[in-house]
Protein backbone atom coordinates (compact mmCIF):
# COMPACT_ATOMS: atom_id res chain seq x y z
CA UNK A 1 0.00 0.00 0.00
CA UNK A 2 3.06 2.51 0.90
CA UNK A 3 4.28 1.59 -2.55
CA UNK A 4 1.45 2.42 -4.29
CA UNK A 5 1.14 6.07 -2.56
CA UNK A 6 4.47 6.47 -3.00
CA UNK A 7 4.11 5.73 -6.98
CA UNK A 8 1.14 8.01 -6.91
CA UNK A 9 2.88 10.95 -5.75
CA UNK A 10 5.61 10.79 -7.83
CA UNK A 11 3.05 10.85 -11.06
CA UNK A 12 1.49 13.87 -9.44
CA UNK A 13 5.03 15.59 -8.86
CA UNK A 14 6.18 14.67 -13.05
CA UNK A 15 3.16 15.55 -14.58
CA UNK A 16 2.93 19.12 -12.88
CA UNK A 17 6.67 19.79 -13.32
CA UNK A 18 5.99 18.61 -17.16
CA UNK A 19 2.45 20.89 -17.84
CA UNK A 20 4.64 24.46 -17.36
CA UNK A 21 7.58 26.10 -19.92
CA UNK A 22 9.67 28.80 -18.11
CA UNK A 23 10.10 32.01 -20.23
CA UNK A 24 12.64 34.88 -18.97
CA UNK A 25 10.80 38.52 -18.21
CA UNK A 26 12.78 41.70 -17.69
CA UNK A 27 11.34 44.80 -16.21
CA UNK A 28 14.02 47.93 -16.10
CA UNK A 29 14.53 49.38 -12.73
CA UNK A 30 13.64 52.70 -11.87
CA UNK A 31 14.46 55.27 -8.99
CA UNK A 32 12.13 56.86 -6.61
CA UNK A 33 11.76 59.71 -8.54
CA UNK A 34 10.39 57.56 -11.36
CA UNK A 35 13.70 57.90 -13.67
CA UNK A 36 15.31 54.72 -15.51
CA UNK A 37 18.36 54.03 -13.81
CA UNK A 38 21.46 53.56 -15.88
CA UNK A 39 24.70 52.34 -15.22
CA UNK A 40 28.21 53.20 -16.26
CA UNK A 41 27.24 52.07 -20.04
CA UNK A 42 24.14 54.72 -20.28
CA UNK A 43 22.14 50.65 -20.46
CA UNK A 44 19.06 51.03 -18.30
CA UNK A 45 18.94 48.88 -15.45
CA UNK A 46 16.91 45.90 -15.85
CA UNK A 47 15.78 43.32 -13.40
CA UNK A 48 15.08 39.88 -14.72
CA UNK A 49 12.57 36.93 -13.56
CA UNK A 50 11.93 33.58 -14.95
CA UNK A 51 8.24 32.90 -14.39
CA UNK A 52 6.30 29.37 -15.83
CA UNK A 53 4.12 29.81 -18.86
CA UNK A 54 1.40 27.64 -18.31
CA UNK A 55 -0.55 26.28 -22.28
CA UNK A 56 -4.08 27.19 -22.67
CA UNK A 57 -6.33 23.80 -23.39
CA UNK A 58 -9.42 24.56 -25.52
CA UNK A 59 -12.48 22.92 -24.22
CA UNK A 60 -16.30 22.46 -24.87
CA UNK A 61 -18.79 24.71 -22.27
CA UNK A 62 -20.20 22.88 -19.95
CA UNK A 63 -24.07 22.94 -20.77
CA UNK A 64 -26.44 25.22 -18.64
CA UNK A 65 -29.05 23.67 -16.57
CA UNK A 66 -32.86 23.80 -17.63
CA UNK A 67 -35.07 26.12 -14.99
CA UNK A 68 -36.58 24.56 -12.33
CA UNK A 69 -40.42 25.25 -12.48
Amino acid sequence: MKKLIALAITAMIATTSIAADTKTVCKEVKRKDGQVMRDKAVKPVQECKKIKVHKKVDGTRVPEKAPKK
